[in-house]
């Protein structure tokens, strides 16, 4: 029991220190569009060092913490490569070290496909308002082997709306950028965003809350989650 206990004090004490945190004080977010290069730069700008703050590792998977620089939008599941489905489509940049669901690539360059959750990297998600969790919202699940479900190639192979696209994640001091081809959305370049900073974490033991939760919301650009901004083009 001490060990469990122990873990949750951790993982309060954790939780609770990232909200004073400047690494995840949204100041200024855009989606550009790069017309020669056919690119969408999604950006994240804030107070301290991007991406500088991560989670401490948990130990295990079920409770395991996620930090998230989440962009949601107005983009159809399908122009991400989901099947038709109700919810918000979020790209979100992760970093969680008890997991690795990015198994097809390494973003670490060490020749281990399965060792740098840690590492920001990116994920399609459909999110739903949920008010079993305190931030109010979770990833979609689906039942295992419901042949109605389509996700893209390269999701992780979990039961919910979730992909791992591989794009390019760049960190420069107080900037999150993540690199999105124009190909890979549908070749859509108009849509409406926000830009939000999350805690979330991973349960597998508990049938009435959700596999991946969103637990506490540390700053959200635009203040009220009403996706006010706009692609702008280069």
């Amino acid at each position: 029991m001490y060990c469990i206990s122990s873990f949750a004090r951790q993982q309060t004490n954790e939780h609770e220190s990232f909200s004073t945190s400047e690494d995840l004080k949204i100041i200024a977010t855009e989606v550009q569009y790069d017309q020669a290069l056919e690119q969408l730069i999604f950006s994240i700008q804030v107070k301290g060092t991007a991406g500088q703050t991560t989670p401490i590792t948990y130990g295990k998977l079920d409770g395991a913490p996620v930090l998230g620089y989440v962009f949601p939008t107005t983009l159809s599941p399908i122009d991400v490569g989901f099947s038709a489905t109700t919810g918000i489509v979020a790209l979100a940049i992760t970093s969680h070290p008890d997991f690795d669901d990015t198994p097809l690539w390494d973003e670490n360059s060490n020749m281990n496909y399965t060792d740098d959750g840690i590492i920001w990297h990116p994920h399609w998600v459909i999110l739903q308002e949920d008010k079993r969790v305190p931030g109010g919202f979770s990833v979609k699940q689906f039942s295992k082997g419901d042949s109605s479900i389509k996700l893209p190639p390269t999701n992780p192979g979990m039961p919910m709306f979730m992909d791992s696209p591989g794009y390019s994640v760049l960190k420069k001091e107080n900037y999150i950028k993540v690199l999105v081809p124009k190909s890979r959305i549908n070749n859509k370049t108009q849509f409406s965003f926000d830009a939000v900073t999350a805690y979330m974490q991973v349960n597998t033991s508990k049938k009435d809350i959700p596999m991946l939760g969103v637990y506490s919301v540390y700053s959200i650009a635009s203040t009220n989650l009403s996706l006010p901004y706009t692609v702008t083009i280069k």
